[in-house]
């Protein structure tokens, strides 16, 4: 797990490369390095946190033994020793014990088709000297961050977006990055904070032609939805081996590794399934408060002792959050209203001592474990409404109601939007001055996701897993966990794992039987009753208790003074006001 960055530019030099890597220092501070070419100005630079084949073997750039490539590289390949054996078998040499090395003779012998093999999480920049190409590629769930930027004749790609403002301080900021903000609580890719600056699309790969100035970008991982005819217990057995090998994979590390344990069904299945693997040297750490109403401690404690494991639980307080609450909104690479959990956790676990954790996360979104899988029963009953009684709902005091006047138009932003959206468009319209038909302009450019299927529940569970998992939940961990020198581990996002559970028909895969049904039955003899059989908790913080009274939450402006009051009175979300406080951070 790294940080990387680079650019091709005539006029930049190495102090710039310098500047533009070590902005993401926190993220890779175990080693650092640059590569040059001087004849077409191609410049790459890589931070190391070293997790697999600790010695400086692992050294990046790293280059192939004929000096054609040169790659900078940010993930893990879990995959990397079965590959490195069929590559052996086809006359490949290797000189050290990492994946990186991996990625660079997969791309010898196969060209970016070895992109698909890979099953892990990665997003790396590849510079070969032979065609004069420099290619980009994300995984197949976007789990790593890629940014890049095309300036004139210059081209820039970086793990943060802050890496661009310290490569050129000047840059700036898109106009319109406030409008996504308060409508979702994040930016919504491919929408960043500065202009011009955007997300490689996950299973994508890019090819930048230095003799032409252009660039492509190919999707090279493109999911099957075709239903499997198998069986119900067939499909429990292969849910349980899928999930099982992606455990036993996510946890190969040289490094200190260990495991998130919120108490839920997701975590509490990990720890139990890593038992089998790890034995005595598991390592599992939690978190807690004083507020006995966010606090799943009684959870955490069954499967510690089913468990066994070596576990730490970490009190978190009013005054350790306040304390902290500036460093988290430094940490935060892009304005979002979640992620300060995540700040947290990684912070513990690396005074844990640990470099690497396996979550949770992408179960939810897998397995039907949100609201929003029941709620599109009511949503597709609400959109056979006139579109003017939906748009009058903005003027409700009830936020659950405001949303309704985004199903007035039928698209999968709005319909997430409904879901989980914070602001609409009267809201967002009021706090930013601007006409309505200015956001509502604005929030229908964005792509949102193709869907061609009708199952109302796969829609749903595609959003969560397309929009909400990909803009909030994968790149706030990724950047308060690096903030951290942390490597967060998602193994049910693995790339066979998801297919499998992909191809499972709708009527199974969100059965009312149980909670995520085809994930609590599949392990139904481990995964005690009182893990799965409770009402669902979010990962959440006593937020609404502890920012009344924090000094960083004060309102500083009328527009900050009218949504606190609202806050304070009980009658606005926590999230809401924290939006249009952060908005207003972030100018």
């Amino acid at each position: 797990m790294c940080r990387i960055a680079g650019f091709i530019s005539p006029s930049l030099n190495e102090n710039d490369l310098i500047r533009m890597r070590d902005s993401m220092y926190r993220g890779g501070p175990d080693d650092s390095g640059l590569y040059y070419n001087k004849h077409n100005r191609v410049w790459l630079a890589h931070r190391r946190l070293a997790i697999i084949d600790l010695s400086a073997a692992g050294h990046q750039p790293m280059a192939d033994p004929s000096g054609r490539l040169h790659l900078v590289y940010n993930g893990e390949v879990y995959n990397y020793k079965e590959l490195r054996s069929e590559l052996a078998s086809l006359g490949r040499s290797f000189y050290t014990h990492s994946d990186t090395e991996v990625i660079l003779q997969a791309y010898l012998q196969w060209g970016t088709a070895s992109f698909n093999r890979f099953n892990g999480m990665f997003a790396f920049a590849i510079y070969d000297a032979y065609t004069n190409e420099l290619i980009l590629a994300r995984d197949h769930a976007g789990i790593k961050p890629m940014y890049y930027s095309v300036q004139g004749e210059s081209f820039y790609f970086a793990s943060e977006v802050k890496a661009f403002k310290a490569v050129k301080p000047e840059w700036k900021q898109r106009a319109d990055w406030k409008i996504y903000f308060l409508a979702f609580g994040h930016l919504p890719e491919p929408i960043t904070t500065l202009e011009g600056v955007q997300h490689l699309p996950k299973g994508s790969f890019m090819v930048y032609n230095l003799n032409k100035k252009k660039y492509t970008i190919t999707k090279y991982h493109q999911p099957k939805h075709q239903y499997s005819k198998d069986s119900v217990q067939d499909l429990l057995a292969q849910v349980r081996e899928k999930l099982d090998y992606a455990v036993q994979r996510h946890l190969l590390s040289d490094a200190p590794i260990g495991l998130f344990l919120s108490g839920g069904i997701d975590s509490s299945l990990l720890t139990l399934i890593a038992k089998k693997y790890c034995g005595d040297q598991l390592k599992t750490l939690s978190i807690y408060f004083d507020h006995e109403k966010y606090s799943e401690k009684k959870y955490q404690d069954i499967i510690i002792k089913k468990s066994g494991a070596h576990h730490r639980s970490f009190l978190v307080t009013k005054d350790e959050f306040d304390n902290n609450l500036p460093d988290a909104i430094t940490a935060m690479d892009q304005p979002t209203t979640d992620g300060i959990n995540s700040y947290f956790i990684s912070k513990y676990a690396q005074e844990y001592g640990l470099k690497a954790v396996l979550s949770g996360i992408g179960a939810d979104e897998l397995f039907g474990g949100y609201p929003s899988v029941k709620m599109s029963a009511w949503k597709s009953i609400l959109q056979n409404l006139p579109s003017f009684a939906l748009r009058s709902a903005t003027h409700s005091s009830a936020d659950k109601i405001k949303k309704m006047a985004y199903l007035s138009d039928h698209n999968s932003t709005n319909d997430y939007l409904f879901y989980r959206g914070l602001h609409t468009i009267t809201s967002i319209a009021q706090i930013l001055d601007l006409k309505e038909s200015e956001v509502k302009f604005t929030l229908a450019t964005l792509p949102g996701i193709a869907w061609n299927g009708e199952d109302r529940k796969e829609k749903a569970a595609s959003i969560e897993y397309n929009m909400y998992m990909q803009n909030q939940l994968l790149r706030d961990s990724d950047f308060m966990s690096m903030w951290h020198a942390l490597e967060i581990r998602v193994p049910y996002l693995d790339k066979d794992l998801v297919a499998l559970v992909q191809s499972i028909p709708s009527s199974l895969r969100f059965s009312d039987v149980k909670p995520k049904y085809m994930l609590t039955e599949a392990f139904k003899d481990i995964l005690p009753i009182e893990i799965w059989n409770r009402p669902k908790q979010g990962f959440t913080f006593p937020f609404a208790v502890w920012m009344k009274e924090n000094e960083i939450a004060r309102p500083i402006s009328e527009v900050e003074n009218k949504f606190f009051n609202q806050f304070e009175n009980g009658k606005l979300s926590w999230a809401r006001y924290w939006a249009v406080k952060l908005s207003g951070i972030n100018n």
